[in-house]
């Protein structure tokens, strides 16, 4: 978490602040915004690795008082306007596309003003992963299922307990039994009651049109703002079948015991 504060400065002053962050997630806070920040994202890892970064931002559900753009060699493209009430909106772009230049807009009570973001660097292939802006909804084939397996942030057999949909957000919610937990990364996925049973959520485009039914599925997806989203998900049976076929191919991309 970085912040920082516009009331340290004389509020006639056009100051721009730099600031640099290292981690490969976080968020940035600026309170009473006045002037501008240019936000430098350097991670810990080689700069010849950058041109393959994709950075994510998702606003705060509150946030006002600066616009957010892209910059790069004195150009600004905006991509958050001040006031834009967009929920869960994340937007997008390549690292070597340039940085975020967020600018302060004229406001006659700026301590009632805090502007923040999350933000994520992750490879462009998981990016892709994540916005398939083409088909979002279209089932996998066997080969990306059998990828998904070995690569996903979660792996689970479950079943569809419930699904929930936010219109206002676009987003469905999936809420999930878990049978076999295979893999996370984070603790989405938990005890829950007396009954000791394994419950999470996933979500997903609203669009998709998920609805309960009967029978295991295999979700597999990833931890995007702290939160699972929905990547390949076949019935068990299916992906059981396309797992033995590989296997007896000797093609499968790596073991995770089907049964």
């Amino acid at each position: 978490l970085s912040s920082s504060s516009g009331l340290t400065h004389e509020s006639h002053r056009k100051d721009v602040e730099q600031v640099y962050l290292r981690c490969s997630e976080g968020s940035i806070e600026w309170m009473y915004p006045t002037g501008a920040l240019i936000v430098n994202l350097r991670p810990n890892i080689s700069p010849a690795s950058y041109k393959h970064l994709t950075v994510c931002i998702k606003p705060f559900k509150d946030s006002a008082g600066a616009n957010i753009y892209l910059e790069k060699t004195g150009e600004l493209k905006l991509l958050v306007r001040d006031g834009d009430r967009s929920p869960s909106r994340v937007y997008c772009f390549g690292y070597d596309q340039g940085g975020l230049f967020v600018e302060a807009t004229p406001q006659q009570d700026i301590s009632r003003k805090i502007t923040g973001f999350q933000y994520e660097l992750m490879s462009k292939g998981m990016a892709a992963d994540l916005h398939t802006a083409s088909a979002p909804c279209r089932p996998c084939s066997d080969t990306e299922v059998l990828l998904a397996v070995c690569t996903s942030d979660f792996v689970i057999r479950g079943s569809i307990q419930n699904v929930t949909n936010e219109a206002e957000e676009q987003e469905s919610i999936i809420h999930v039994g878990v049978n076999k937990l295979y893999r996370q990364k984070s603790k989405v996925f938990q005890l829950t009651g007396e009954s000791g049973n394994w419950r999470g959520q996933i979500k997903t485009l609203l669009e998709c049109g998920v609805k309960p039914g009967d029978g295991d599925f295999l979700f597999t997806g990833r931890m995007h703002f702290g939160e699972a989203r929905l990547g390949c998900a076949p019935r068990f049976k299916d992906f059981q079948r396309m797992y033995k076929e590989a296997k007896d191919k000797g093609l499968n991309p790596c073991e995770i015991g089907p049964d």
